[in-house]
């Protein structure tokens, strides 16, 4: 099944649209429009068949563009396929990743009504010339698995693909 799918993003300094991006792609080697755009711009959700979402983590918390999507967008997102991902962890060690997905359940669990069929946690990125003091003085890395990052958009085109809907309340 083909149609228009919207990547929705929230990004504090740009690294979660490269991933939002690469995402889009993979939905179109699948078949499938894909447009990129900020969640915090976003009107209706009407044209769109399927919504992916993602945010990055900060302190603790979605990023509050993605989480007032959820919000602002729940009865639409409970009549078509959603597939979530967060980026955030510093590493991929399995520690780093467990502690981000926790606080994305968090952040979902907020919309019960909302369920979505894929989630997914991503490494992160820290610039230090993008941050204010006190973390700026963190080290530089960028913890995104781009391989890992393809290989889920791929797997949400098949879901999405062999009809997948969204679970109502």
């Amino acid at each position: 099944m083909t149609g228009r799918i919207l990547v929705a993003y929230a990004t504090e300094h740009g690294s979660t649209i490269e991933v939002a991006e690469a995402i889009a792609t993979a939905l179109r080697d699948g078949g499938d429009q894909a447009d990129v755009r900020p969640a915090g711009d976003m009107c209706p959700l009407d044209g769109y068949r399927a919504v992916v979402l993602g945010g990055a983590l900060y302190m603790g918390r979605f990023h509050p563009d993605a989480a007032r999507f959820l919000k602002r967008h729940r009865q639409a997102l409970c009549q078509r396929p959603l597939a979530v991902f967060a980026i955030g962890p510093k590493t991929l060690a399995a520690a780093d990743v467990a502690a981000s997905r926790k606080q994305l359940d968090h952040a979902l669990a907020a919309v019960p009504d909302v369920k979505a069929a894929a989630v997914a946690i991503f490494g992160g990125v820290v610039d230090p010339s993008k941050l204010r003091f006190p973390f700026k003085r963190m080290p530089a890395s960028d913890a995104r698995d781009w391989e890992a990052i393809g290989a889920w958009g791929h797997e949400v085109a098949s879901l999405f693909a062999g009809g997948v809907g969204a679970v109502s309340a």
